[in-house]
C-alpha cells in the first residue's frame, strides 16, 4: 500500500428540476403562473490542509458526491441549493484527471482549494416562461445533471530541506534529533514508508525538512518504489545527502554517494538541485577513521560534514549550515510554480449539423442538444415552445432543406419527434 498516491471518483449534484404550479384565488380561479426555479447542484471542491500529511484515508473512502438541487416550489420559491462536498487533502498534493494526466490543481498553500467538479444547474419552473403571449406556461426544465470524474491525487510534500540516503543510514534518527518530530528508528530496509516532516527551529527562524525514505540503485526508474520517493524530494530547496560512515550494512559510503547520486542526476527535477553532505555514525569510529574518510570525500571534490544522529556529534554544527545554505537560496525560483490552463481561441465551428440514420433525421449540436435534454417535453406547450426555439435557431429551416416531410423522426440527444406541420 502506497500511501502518498490515491484515485477517487467524485460526483458534483444534480440541478432541481422546475416547478409547473399556479396560484389560485376565489378571484382568479385559473390561477397565474408562480412555479419556481431548482436549485443549482453541490460542486466538489478539494481544499489544502495542514492538518493530514498522508493520503491514507483515500484507501477506504474513494467516491465522494456533492447534495443534489432541491426542486423549484410553488409562489415562485427557488429550490435550495444542493450542499458542496468539501474533500480536505495534505498540503503539497498534486490533483490530476486520472484518464487524460491533466494537471487540475496543485495545492501548495494553507486553505487552498479547487472547484474540481461543477454541480448541475437547477431548471426554470413555468413562472420564467410566462410572456405577454404565452400566460398560463405548462412548461418547465430539468435540472442539468452534475459532473463526474476520476482524479489521481499525488502527494509531494513541501520542505526547505529533503533528507536523502539509503536505508538505514540514520535519516528518521537525526530527523528525531534535530526536530520535534519523533520518528519511529529501526534497523530494516524501508522503515519509513511514508516520509516525516520535521521543523528545526534556529535562533534566526525556523525550517521544515523532510525525512525522506530509503532509496536503491534503479530508484528513478521505480525500483523499490525509488521514483515515488523521488518525487517528495523535488518539493525541498536543498538536499541533505546522507551516508553511513560505519559500514554498518557492509556498504562503502563514498560508493553509496556516488550511486544514490547517480540515481538523483537522472531525475531531471533533482540533477541540478543543490545538496549538503553529511556522513553518520562517526560514534562508532575513531577519529583516525573519521579523518580517512573525510579526505576520501575531499578527493572526489565532496565536502562531507561528519556528524553522530545518536550522540549528537557535529549536529548543531550541520543544522547551521543547512540554515546558512537557505538563506543563500531563492524561495521564488526554487518552488513548483503550480501549472495553469491556457485557453486558445479556435474559430467557431456550426452550431448544429444534421446527418441521416436510415430514415431518421438526427441533429447534433451542444446548444440544441441542451436544450431538448433540459426540456420537459411530457406537455404540449413544452412541445410548442421547443418548436419556436428550433425554428428560431434555423434548425426546423436546415430540416426542411434536408427533405423533411410530416410524419418523419427527427432525433435530438437520444430523444426522438415526430414532426407535424
Amino acid at each position: 500500500m502506497w500511501l502518498d498516491e490515491a484515485k477517487i471518483h467524485v460526483a458534483s449534484g444534480r440541478g432541481g428540476d422546475g416547478l409547473i404550479s399556479f396560484h389560485r384565488t376565489r378571484y382568479n380561479p385559473r390561477g397565474s403562473p408562480d412555479g419556481g426555479d431548482g436549485g443549482d447542484g453541490g460542486d466538489v471542491i478539494i481544499r489544502a490542509t495542514r492538518s493530514m500529511n498522508t493520503l491514507f484515508h483515500f484507501q477506504n473512502q474513494i467516491h465522494f458526491r456533492a447534495a443534489n438541487g432541491a426542486p423549484g416550489g410553488p409562489n415562485q420559491r427557488t429550490g435550495a441549493r444542493g450542499k458542496d462536498c468539501v474533500i480536505l487533502v495534505p498540503v503539497g498534493t498534486v490533483v490530476q484527471d486520472l484518464h487524460t494526466g491533466e494537471v487540475l490543481a496543485d495545492l501548495m498553500e494553507e486553505g487552498q482549494e479547487v472547484v474540481i467538479a461543477r454541480g448541475g444547474k437547477g431548471g426554470r419552473g413555468n413562472k420564467a416562461f410566462t410572456t405577454s403571449t404565452r400566460q398560463a406556461p405548462r412548461i418547465r426544465e430539468l435540472g442539468e445533471p452534475g459532473e463526474e470524474r476520476w482524479l489521481k491525487l499525488e502527494l509531494r510534500l513541501l520542505a526547505d530541506v529533503g533528507i536523502v540516503g539509503f536505508p538505514n543510514v540514520g535519516k528518521s534518527s537525526l530527523i528525531s534529533r534535530i526536530s520535534h518530530k519523533k520518528a519511529k528508528v529501526a534497523a530494516y530496509p524501508f522503515t519509513t514508508l511514508v516520509p516525516n516532516l520535521g521543523v528545526v527551529r534556529v535562533e534566526e527562524g525556523s525550517f521544515v525538512v523532510a525525512d525522506l525514505p530509503g532509496l536503491v540503485v534503479g530508484a528513478h526508474e521505480g525500483k523499490g518504489l525509488g521514483d515515488r520517493f523521488l518525487k517528495h524530494a523535488t518539493r525541498a530547496r536543498l538536499l541533505l545527502h546522507l551516508v553511513d560512515l560505519a559500514r554498518v550494512e557492509g556498504r562503502d559510503p563514498l560508493e553509496d554517494y556516488l550511486a544514490l547520486r547517480r540515481e538523483i542526476e537522472a531525475w531531471e527535477e533533482l540533477k541540478d538541485k543543490p545538496e549538503v553532505v553529511a556522513g553518520n555514525k562517526v560514534d562508532l569510529l575513531s577519529p583516525e577513521q573519521v579523518a580517512k574518510e573525510v579526505s576520501r570525500f575531499r578527493a572526489e571534490g565532496i565536502e562531507l560534514h561528519p556528524i553522530s544522529a545518536v550522540r549528537g556529534d557535529g549536529v548543531r554544527e550541520l543544522v547551521y549550515l543547512l540554515w546558512r545554505k537557505l538563506q543563500e537560496l531563492p524561495r521564488e525560483e526554487t518552488q513548483e510554480r503550480p501549472k495553469k490552463r491556457v485557453w486558445q481561441l479556435t474559430p467557431p465551428g456550426p452550431a448544429f449539423e444534421i446527418v441521416k440514420d436510415g430514415d431518421v433525421f438526427v441533429v447534433r449540436g451542444e446548444t440544441v442538444e441542451r436544450l431538448v435534454r433540459r426540456l420537459d417535453l411530457s406537455t404540449r406547450d413544452a412541445q410548442e415552445y421547443l418548436m419556436e426555439r428550433l425554428e428560431r435557431l434555423g434548425v426546423m429551416a436546415a430540416l426542411r432543406r434536408k427533405g423533411l416531410q410530416e410524419g418523419d423522426t427527427v432525433r435530438i440527444g437520444g430523444v426522438e419527434l415526430e414532426y407535424q406541420e
